[in-house]
Order: structure tokens, then C-alpha cells, then sequence
């Protein structure tokens, strides 16, 4: 079982090493022709694959065991590399995208699972929060090893290259995957993963009848929806700047390091603001800010700094946020009203996307503008008190009968 830890931990970070993103929006519409509401649109079909492939992949872990899901995963995910650079093609596209939800839905808390079932089995689960992190660090390290090298791949390469290069860590991934040893025991403990309708009913009924809940997920649903246009606009804003293509994924690469270090010193940064409420009001304001600045600018150093700033301190508000909503629901709940949760925020994705697409297409920089605004305006408006940021369980309300 020893040798399952660093298996997975390479499966993690060649799962991640998706050298795709780093150009992935030029992909779309230099390569594939499609306009950038079309780029939008495709994110939001993603999130809905997500979420209607989450339960029936669960049941391969469930039932075949998290090695078989892994190594499924990885090989979809070689199909749907294969699958996107066939033909530059919007349909292409969108049979893509489904596929690509397909390999991440099983490979979601497959891994994770493995490793804490391996470290059961041989006495050591202390260690697990451990190597959980360390799992989470190798993906953040395959994200910034393929960010940093998919920009040189597309230019010395063609668009559709890093797309191509990936075929080969996903495939590594797969082989790898089939030398995973299954713990014994672990199949007569599976479960089966909870179905939609449970979620449905459950999850929302305790969603709805738990104001605290509800209000945490709400803010955190619609401030990620806005602060996610980011991710889709900041390659044609350093395009409009004037950036080399070969140098876009250096910029994801600082994103994603601005966003370790935000979370590295949460603890910190909250006693020097005083609160945590007044760290995610900071976090949401300067994100708008940050947004507001790139709406003002073509300056490429000022475009650099605004988008690396605007990545480090909204999207790390998601694991805050979370961690919170953790705090207001009971263990034997658990598993719908986080699902419930995850449903709302996918749903404000799949809705606000679009929109933010077909702005774009208009003006970039008003896109920006209205995108900071919004933030700034949830900020000003939240309801967040520090009291709903607990650290201990509450007791939850009564739920909304009918």
C-alpha cells in the first residue's frame, strides 16, 4: 500500500499538467474560430457536465473501486485532447467539453479517497491530513508547470500543440493508475454516492430553511460567478496589452502563486485586518478594484499587475467561504448541503457566463468595468456578520416545512 502515496501524488500532478490553459482562449478563437461569448458559453456547459456527471462517474469508485475510476479518468481525458484538436469546430467543442467533464468527474475525491483508504489499511491515517495537502500541492504543481511551458509550446508550435502535448502526462497518468494496489476491505465499506434527488430535497430543504447557510453560499455563489469572467478574459487582455503569446502562462503561473501565498497567510492577514469578515470584504474589494484597473488600462505592466492581484484575492475566497459553511451543518447532512451548495454556485456560473461572453464581445474593457463594479457592490452590500463566521458547529434552524 506504501507505494499508492506517491503514485497518486504523480497521478495528481500529471492529471493537472494541462498545457492547454495557458493559451486555451487563443485555442479557442484564433485556432477554432469561435467567438468569445461562444469561449464563455463553452465554460458554462463544462460546469452543467460537472455537475450531471458527478453522481453517475461516483458509482464507478463506488462500485469498480477508485483505481479503475482513476485510470478511466486519465484515459478519457487523452480522448478529449484528441477529440478537441480533431477539428476546429464549435459541435467539436462541445462533444469535447463533456468528455472533459466525464475524466474529471471520476477522477474527483477518487484520489483522495485511495490514498486515505491506503493509509488505513497499513495503521498510518494521523498522516492523512499530510498527504492530502501534499496531493493538493502536486496538482498546484503540475497547474504551474504546464502554465509556464504551454505558452513556449503554442508559440514554437502551433495553438493546437499544447492541447496535443497534453495527451502525453494524461496518458503517463493512466499507466500509472493501473499499477494502484486497491487496500483490502475497502469494497464492503464503499457506499453508493448520494443521488440527485436526495440533494434536491434534502440539501434544499436545510439550504433554505438555515439562513446562515443560505446567505454564505448566495454571496459566495454570485462574487465567484463575477470574479470567474477573470479566467476567461485575462489572455485577450494581455493580448490587448501587447503581451507575447509564449509569456501568457508566466502570468497564470504568478496568479497561482499569489493565490498559495494569500492562502498561506489567512491566519495573518486576518489578525492584521482584525476580523474575517473584514479580510473577505478586503479580498472582494480589491478583486473589484483590481478588475477596475483593467477596464482603465492597456498598460501591460498595469494589465500584469491587475490580473494577478485580481486572481489572488478572489478566487482563494472560495476555500474561506467554504470552510465557514462547513461550520453551520451537521455531519449527517453534510454530504447534500455541500452538494446543494455546489449546485447553487455551478448554476450562478452557468447563468452569469454567458452573459459576460456576450458583453465581451462588445467591450472588453466595460466588461471589466461592470464585472468590478459588481463586486464592489456585493461588498458593499453583504450581510455577512462576523458572527455567521464561527469556528464551532450551530445549531442548525428549523427547516422550511412544505
Amino acid at each position: 500500500m506504501g507505494s499508492n502515496i506517491w503514485k497518486l501524488q504523480a497521478i495528481r500532478m500529471l492529471f493537472w499538467m494541462q498545457f492547454f490553459s495557458a493559451v486555451l482562449v487563443p485555442f479557442f478563437t484564433d485556432w477554432g474560430g469561435i467567438s468569445l461569448a461562444q469561449v464563455l458559453f463553452l465554460n458554462a456547459w463544462f460546469f452543467l457536465c460537472n455537475f450531471l456527471f458527478e453522481v453517475p462517474t461516483g458509482t464507478v469508485a463506488d462500485f469498480l473501486g477508485r483505481k479503475v475510476s482513476l485510470a478511466l479518468g486519465s484515459l478519457v481525458g487523452v480522448g478529449a485532447a484528441l477529440l478537441y484538436v480533431s477539428k476546429p469546430s464549435f459541435p467539436v467543442f462541445m462533444a469535447a467539453e463533456a468528455v472533459f467533464a466525464i475524466a474529471y468527474t471520476l477522477h474527483s475525491g477518487a484520489d483522495e479517497a485511495l490514498a486515505y483508504d491506503s493509509l488505513k489499511a497499513e495503521g498510518r491515517t494521523e498522516r492523512a491530513a499530510h498527504v492530502l495537502a501534499r496531493l493538493e500541492s502536486f496538482k498546484l504543481g503540475g497547474i504551474i508547470t504546464a502554465t509556464i511551458t504551454g505558452g513556449f509550446i503554442a508559440s514554437a508550435y502551433g495553438l493546437s500543440a499544447p492541447m496535443r502535448a497534453y495527451v502525453f502526462p494524461a496518458a503517463l497518468a493512466f499507466l500509472l493508475a493501473l499499477t494502484l494496489r486497491e487496500p483490502p476491505d475497502t469494497a464492503r465499506e464503499r457506499k453508493t454516492r448520494t443521488s440527485y434527488a436526495r440533494i434536491l430535497t434534502e440539501g434544499g430543504r436545510y439550504f433554505l430553511g438555515h439562513k446562515v447557510v443560505r446567505l454564505l453560499a448566495i454571496e459566495l455563489a454570485l462574487t465567484n460567478a463575477l470574479a470567474w469572467g477573470l479566467i476567461w478574459l485575462f489572455q485577450p487582455l494581455l493580448e490587448r496589452g501587447g503581451l507575447p503569446l509564449r509569456f501568457y502562462g508566466v502570468v497564470h503561473a504568478l496568479s497561482c502563486l499569489g493565490q498559495i501565498v494569500f492562502l498561506g497567510n489567512v491566519a495573518r492577514i486576518e489578525r492584521w485586518v482584525g476580523s474575517m469578515r473584514r479580510l473577505l470584504l478586503a479580498a472582494t474589494v480589491l478583486s473589484g478594484m483590481s478588475f477596475l484597473l483593467l477596464a482603465a488600462t492597456r498598460w501591460l505592466p498595469l494589465v500584469i499587475v491587475g490580473i494577478i492581484v485580481g486572481f489572488t484575492f478572489s478566487l482563494p475566497r472560495i476555500p474561506l467561504f467554504s470552510a465557514y459553511i462547513n461550520h453551520h451543518i451537521p455531519s449527517e447532512r453534510r454530504a447534500t448541503v455541500l452538494s446543494f451548495v455546489s449546485m447553487v454556485r455551478t448554476l450562478a456560473i452557468v447563468v452569469i457566463n454567458p452573459l459576460i461572453g456576450l458583453l465581451a464581445e462588445w467591450s472588453l474593457s466595460w466588461t471589466m468595468a461592470v464585472l468590478g463594479g459588481g463586486l464592489i457592490a456585493l461588498a458593499a452590500g453583504s450581510r455577512v456578520e462576523e458572527r455567521h463566521l464561527v469556528t464551532e458547529a450551530v445549531t442548525p434552524e428549523p427547516p422550511v416545512r412544505g
